[in-house]
């Protein structure tokens, strides 16, 4: 995604362009790797010493919330970030902590009576267990 287009999707999400959360929005769009809040703090500070720790946390907040950034979440671990693209799944490794795009299929909605009073926006499954490092070496093998 380009400069524009970054630009773009900021402003049609209702938030402004500034500087800083153009730099988290663009690192994040660089990485798939889902990096933590402190990964990606340190990056955009390097690129600009101005950018605060507070501000790169409030613009992830404003990001997540504006549904332009995904956080994802793993028990005991510092969440992780990716920028809502292609719809897809997770997979976070309980030994690592690595979190692994999953390809995307369809989850059957909630029978409405389930659901109560609730209004869901969206649903995404996320795969627990070992990725393929851990598990060869939980096997005692070396990884493929």
């Amino acid at each position: 995604m380009d400069a524009k287009a970054i630009q773009r999707s900021l402003e049609r999400s209702g938030l402004r362009c500034t500087p800083q959360r153009f730099a988290v929005m663009a690192f994040l769009m660089e990485h798939s790797k889902h990096p933590t809040a402190a990964e990606i703090f340190e990056a955009v500070n390097r690129a600009d010493p101005r950018s605060s720790r507070a501000t790169t946390y409030n613009n992830l907040r404003a990001l997540v919330q504006a549904g332009l950034v995904r956080e994802v979440a793993a028990e005991g671990r510092a969440a992780r970030f990716d920028v809502k693209g292609m719809r897809h799944h997770h997979f976070i490794c309980d030994r690592c902590g690595t979190v692994e795009d999953m390809e995307w299929y369809d989850v059957p909605r909630p029978a409405s009576v389930s659901l109560g009073k609730r209004i869901l926006r969206e649903s995404e499954i996320i795969f627990r267990g070992l990725c393929t490092k851990c598990a060869a070496r939980h096997a005692g093998r070396p990884p493929e």
